[in-house]
């Protein structure tokens, strides 16, 4: 299953030289090439193209720009899962618009269930949407045997990216839109990665207004006073410059042909800015045309628009000639991105970011969902030398760390191991963090993160061997309590039996007999041959094997302590990889 970007894919003027569209194409391409059954969903709107009028309408756009035959399937609006000889009538299928489902934006894990019956394999290729929690792209992670990035949203990711980087000097940001309240996070970042931030469009005023410069009332935004301060004094001290508009071109409230230029502090009443003036361009040219990189992000407009308005197009002609001559450009946001793509300078130099909400929350620091919930799209990059006084010492990993009593305990016990816990909750991960910094800890080392994503990306980066994982009452939390085995994908397994090393041991414990059963059943299941019990210290029947009567660590974790002190039994069991012959 592809979800695919409609915005890329389905819009009115398809230009397929352009990188974003390759891509796309590409991932669908690469797949049926290689004889996967492709099913593709997503959502669209006749804004995005007029011709959109229904899921047929659709499929004739997609079997032209592939040259095949895409057949369209009716399953979500019939609430009938797709089987087997569904996919017989062709290689591409595409279901109806996602759109028009609820259950979609409310990430509905029925429905998450629903669209992936049948699919052994989702691939995510609309980065575009990653910043949302939907159905199609989080809730479906976690149905499927493996889920990955397409080229377009890993080409997408790898753009996102290098706007973080400051290996080009100087940097410029061209910033534009409004609601600087809520952006105030990601206008820090890019004051503390960049050398210049120049301010069009709304944000502009906020700026001017809290230097104490007049700006009309109908602009300044509510709220947003405070966090632009704080921005103008966070750039002072990085010594960072910001630049806003000198000059504006203005209409006539009364008269909508009468334009003039007025300065930016020293616009009349009965007259509001359309666009920026000479000055105001003049400058921008002054700053860029050094620059060795640059961003746009942002809209260049106002709360009123002009057909006269060629603001956007002088900045737009600007930067294709500073591409041209080497300069590392990156455009953000469909209007932008518009500009850029009216030029007749060719596009292939330039990083193109259509939503500019996916940009925003990454530079705000937040983890984006779509990226997150896919298996190998975002590698994470541990600095082991930091986490470790010595990390060629055997590695030991607890999946689900909680509160890390565990892995404290453990670590304080055997100094001739390393310990890592792997935890969803960032709370928790904090304050782990903060007592390893406490106790001055060398051995033990804490990571937020889903492990069922990223386990293999961590773990296999670690210098010295995986010598045993530790999969401890998986979500004690959850109110059905048969539900807690299901953290254990069949991919997280794999990396674990894959990485660990001969004669590596799995200790999984629940409280739940059911849970333990399963997990155990899920291991042997898809530990590909090569994992098998350890029977030692066993006297505990159940089917199949024996149950551990004691913590063979004799270091509890947080929950298995307070079942303990409950009276409660545990269901603990080891299981060995055999040696490799």
């Amino acid at each position: 299953m592809v979800r695919f970007d409609s915005t890329i894919l389905l819009r009115n003027q398809l230009d397929q030289s352009s990188v974003s569209v390759s891509s796309a194409l590409y991932t669908i391409k690469y797949l049926q090439e290689a004889g996967a059954k492709v099913i593709l969903i997503s959502d669209w709107s006749k804004k995005i193209n007029s011709k959109l009028l229904s899921t047929e309408s659709v499929a004739d756009i997609l079997s032209s720009v592939l040259q095949h035959k895409v057949v369209t399937v009716r399953c979500i609006s019939s609430s009938i899962p797709l089987k087997r000889e569904d996919l017989d009538k062709g290689d591409i299928h595409l279901l109806e618009n996602l759109s028009e489902n609820k259950e979609e934006v409310a990430n509905c894990s029925n429905f998450a269930e629903f669209l992936s019956s049948g699919v052994d394999i989702f691939v995510n290729d609309s980065f575009s949407q990653s910043h949302k929690i939907l159905a199609s792209t989080v809730g479906i992670c976690r149905c499927c045997y493996a889920c990955m990035a397409g080229f377009q949203f890993e080409e997408s990711l790898h753009q996102l990216k290098k706007t973080a980087q400051t290996n080009k000097k100087p940097y410029v940001a061209i910033i534009g839109g409004g609601n600087l309240k809520n952006k105030a996070a990601a206008l820090q970042f890019l004051a503390s990665r960049c050398d210049a931030l120049i301010f069009i469009g709304l944000l502009s005023f906020q700026i001017m207004h809290a230097l104490g410069q007049s700006v009309p009332s109908y602009f300044v935004e509510h709220g947003a006073h405070e966090a632009a301060l704080d921005i103008i004094e966070f750039a002072h001290n990085k010594n960072v410059p910001i630049l806003y508009p000198e000059d504006l071109w203005c209409m006539n409230q009364h008269n909508p042909k009468k334009v003039e230029i007025f300065p930016s502090c020293g616009v009349l009443d009965g007259w509001v800015p359309i666009d920026l003036g000479p000055r105001s361009l003049d400058n921008i040219r002054s700053v860029v045309i050094n620059s060795k990189k640059i961003i746009w992000i942002g809209p260049m407009k106002f709360r009123f628009l002009n057909p006269c308005s060629n603001g956007a197009s002088i900045l737009a002609e600007m930067l294709c000639k500073l591409g041209q001559s080497g300069c590392n450009i990156t455009i953000v946001g469909n209007m932008a991105c518009k500009a850029m793509r009216n030029q007749s300078f060719g596009l292939s130099s330039f990083d193109m970011l259509e939503n500019a909400s996916v940009v925003w929350e990454f530079f705000k620091g937040r983890k984006l969902p779509g990226v997150v919930a896919l298996d190998r799209a975002y590698p994470f990059e541990v600095d082991w030398n930091a986490a470790y006084s010595d990390p060629a010492l055997p590695l030991v990993v607890d999946i689900g760390s909680g509160n890390g009593l565990f892995i404290m305990g453990m670590a304080r016990k055997r100094k001739d191991l390393n310990f890592l816990g792997l935890e969803i909750n960032g709370k928790l991960v904090r304050c782990c963090k903060a007592s390893v910094h406490q106790y001055d800890m060398k051995n033990g080392y804490f990571i937020e993160t889903n492990a069922t994503s990223t386990f293999r990306s961590i773990v296999s980066n670690y210098p010295g061997e995986l010598v045993l994982v530790s999969v401890q009452c998986p979500n004690p939390d959850f109110n059905k309590p048969e539900n807690r085995w299901r953290m254990l994908q069949r991919s997280l397994i794999e990396a674990v039996v894959d990485l660990l090393a001969s004669n590596g041991k799995v200790f999984l414990q629940s409280d739940v007999k059911a849970v333990a059963v399963r997990m155990k059943e899920e291991f042997l299941k898809y530990g590909k041959g090569k994992l098998d019990l350890v029977h030692d210290q066993c006297n505990r029947e159940f089917s199949g094997g024996m149950w551990l009567e004691e913590n063979p660590f004799g270091v509890h974790s947080d929950w298995e302590q307070h079942v303990l002190d409950r009276g409660a039994p545990m269901y603990r069991l080891m299981l060995s990889k055999l040696t490799e012959k």
